[in-house]
């Protein structure tokens, strides 16, 4: 039971209005155990003795008890309800919080089905057991205890009779735990893997059209959707072999009862209101007996669904802060925005081999350096590792000569600002996706950063202009518009650092030449490191490093090492006759200087 007795520490809180839930479930539960007692008192009373004026006050009582029972249940739903359901908030916010702080990495390594399962599917499966599993759980037991004590008051032989009856309930119970426990937990993480596929089909549903991949992606969902069944099916056939043995007992119990009851009248060692009583008090027993299989499969399930949410709470959090964080907007003016990268190596979790190696690169303040190379040479990790979305292995990166590892995580994202070649937009307004660059900022702002990004043009053509709805990922705009969404939302809150990844491959050439000669005007004391593939955004760059293999192969202005460099060379002239086959006769004079060098580099 240990995962659920971890949260212990939230229980707490709210542990005596939780205990007021326990007593009014076992008050609602357990006060029928009274009415059998006033039976057997009515037969052997008022009925023996044919007294009618003696029946009006255990008639009453009956009453009563229904009222109480009525009230209970009523007041423990009431009661319980918002305590649990706060619960639940306190818990999603936690798996949420975690989430937001664990690297990129960790994330890539979990299927987004197996966490959105985790996040709902399994806190919902705790806050119905909290709310309605372990009162009952609790409760009927005691009970049951209860109930067997009256029996044994009664009439030791009737107490007896159902003791013998829970041990072969308690192997039945034994027997099912073992099985079931395992099985859930299977049938839990069989869910994720459906929420994931469901994802996946939902977002690349162009793929599945233009490729016409429908069969495949049926077939593929059926084949995880048959192993779900085969699980929950199983799931069923436990239940009904725990649940057959929970009903037959009780039954065989109340049997024996009548049986021994009969004879001890006969024989006039008990009496007939004493056997009502006992036979009825059975009968009370036999639906917590029968529930006790719905509360055990529930149980079991809460603590699957427990293990799997601390889980993702155990995740190491290793992008840490070095103080615990400062203001909401940190000062980060005092910065000039030199970047350094020291010795720099880097792996994956998964693997020993170093993607970065030996790595030492300066960007100086206002400068923008183009990073080039070969995919997977290490570009977009080198990328990742200045706003700790990913910390190196070995060496240090470095804002005015102070490590990353040692500023506070909120100041270094308020002071480096990013944008991915896939960038991704958010189910809501244009203005609210660019704003979030810079929380507060006004529409004069939101507009001066659409048109440092070329979006203002058609920003003010959509229907609603900035409250318009991108709408899921912002898949209702262009890969283009996308990206220059994203590019606005980077630069709007002025970054001492820009980090831009390919930031604006969806766009045509002349585009992107007007975005970066406007991002040199409006933010020049911006420290900038752009990932380029095009030779026209190398030309624009301060300083060029070439990455091979995770190391600096070459550095220089882009002309020095299309004199210098084989690689860059060889790098520029894919590039630019790539470029040419997308956009036919719309070369840029960057890519016509880039080519003419190139041979020239070659020829010499």
């Amino acid at each position: 039971m240990r995962p659920l007795l971890r949260f212990w520490p939230d229980l707490r809180s709210r542990i005596g209005v939780y205990v007021l839930v326990l007593v009014l479930t076992l008050l609602a539960t357990g006060i029928q155990l009274i009415i059998p007692v006033i039976t057997g008192y009515i037969i052997d009373g008022p009925i023996a003795h044919k007294d009618l004026s003696a029946l009006w006050l255990p008639v009453f009582g009956v009453l009563i008890i229904g009222l109480a029972e009525a009230v209970g249940m009523w007041a423990r739903r009431m009661i319980v309800a918002p305590v649990v359901s706060t619960w639940e908030v306190t818990w999603r916010s936690r798996l949420f919080d975690r989430l937001q702080y664990t690297s990129v990495a960790i994330h890539d390594s979990w299927e987004s089905g197996q966490l959105l399962s985790r996040a709902v599917n399994d806190l919902s499966q705790l806050r119905r057991f909290f709310a309605f599993g372990l009162p009952f759980l609790v409760s009927t037991p005691i009970v049951l205890a209860v109930g067997t004590v009256m029996l044994v008051i009664m009439q030791p032989v009737f107490g007896l009779i159902m003791i013998i009856m829970a041990v072969p309930a308690i192997i039945a119970v034994a027997v099912f735990e073992k099985h079931y426990r395992d099985t859930s937990r299977r049938s839990q993480d069989t869910m994720g893997e459906v929420t994931t596929d469901v994802e996946e089909s939902i977002q690349g549903i162009r793929i599945l059209k233009s490729f016409g991949r429908f069969p495949w992606a049926a077939e593929r969902f059926s084949e995880i959707s048959a192993r779900l069944k085969s699980l929950e099916i199983r799931k069923a056939k436990l239940d009904s072999w725990l649940w057959s043995v929970l009903l037959l007992l009780p039954t065989l119990a109340q049997a024996a009862i009548v049986a021994v009851g009969t004879w001890g009248v006969i024989e006039g060692w008990t009496t007939i209101g004493t056997v009502v009583a006992a036979v009825t008090i059975s009968m009370v027993l036999r639906m917590p007996i029968e529930m006790l299989g719905f509360l055990l499969a529930d149980a079991l399930m809460a603590l699957t669904a427990a293990g799997r949410y601390w889980e993702v709470i155990d995740i190491r959090h290793d992008i840490t802060d070095a103080d615990g964080g400062v203001d909401d907007a940190p000062e980060v003016g005092r910065y000039s925005g030199k970047l350094r990268f020291d010795d720099v190596d880097f792996h994956f979790a998964d693997t020993e081999r170093l993607t970065l190696q030996g790595l030492d690169l300066t960007i100086e303040p206002g400068q923008t350096l183009a990073l080039v190379g070969a995919t997977g040479s290490g570009k977009t990790t080198l990328a990742s590792l200045v706003p700790r979305l990913q910390d190196v292995t070995a060496g240090r990166v470095s804002i005015d000569d102070v490590d990353i590892r040692d500023m506070p995580v909120n100041e270094l994202r308020h002071l480096v600002s990013v944008s991915f070649e896939d960038p991704i937009l958010f189910s809501t307004s244009v203005a609210e996706n660019v704003e979030m660059g810079a929380p507060g900022a006004s529409e004069d702002e939101i507009w001066e950063a659409l048109e440092i990004a070329a979006a203002k043009d058609f920003v003010s053509r959509l229907p609603d202009g900035l409250d318009t709805q991108v709408g899921e990922q912002g898949l209702s705009l262009s890969g283009g518009q996308r990206q220059r969404l994203a590019l606005a939302r980077a630069v709007i809150g002025r970054p001492r650092i820009l980090v831009l990844d390919d930031p604006l491959s969806a766009v045509d050439v002349d585009t992107e030449d007007r975005v970066q000669r406007a991002l040199r005007e409006i933010l020049p004391d911006s420290t900038t490191l752009i990932i380029a593939h095009r030779p026209s955004t190398a030309a624009l760059a301060d300083v060029v490093a070439v990455l091979d293999e995770g190391r600096v192969a070459a550095l220089g202005t882009h002309e020095q090492l299309l004199e210098s460099s084989k690689l860059y060379r060889e790098l520029m002239g894919a590039s630019a006759k790539a470029e040419a086959h997308a956009h036919p006769g719309t070369q840029s004079s960057a890519q016509t200087t880039t080519s003419t060098q190139s041979q020239e580099g070659g020829r010499s």
